[in-house]
């Protein structure tokens, strides 16, 4: 079995639990903001930075501001190839049993 401190880390953890709520309850615009405020925290162009630009520019398009959330992909959908993640999309936000427990590999 491996070493729990050399697993690869769940990135599906950095999605705050209050914009997955917001998200779940039908306020979009709630989730977009506090997702962008989590994201204000990371580093430009780092993973972390990506996989919540992804999610952001997503919430965007489901709010059918699709050209500001194709700019959004548009810039973390590299960083993300680049690192060999998986694009994540709204199930992030929506299933709450699908962030927990598992590992993006």
């Amino acid at each position: 079995m491996a070493d729990p401190d050399l697993r690869e880390p769940d990135l599906r953890e950095l999605v705050p639990p209050e914009a997955a709520a917001a998200f779940q309850d039908g306020d979009e615009y709630l989730a977009l903001t506090r997702l962008r405020r989590a994201q204000a925290t990371e580093e430009t162009g780092s993973l972390r930075w990506a996989l919540l630009e992804r999610l952001c520019g997503l919430v965007l398009i489901h709010l059918l501001r699709e050209v500001e959330g194709t700019f959004a992909l548009e810039r973390a959908d590299p960083v993300l190839d680049a690192a060999g993640i998986p694009r994540p999309g709204l199930e992030w936000l929506e299933d709450e049993d699908s962030r927990e427990g598992r590992a993006v590999p």
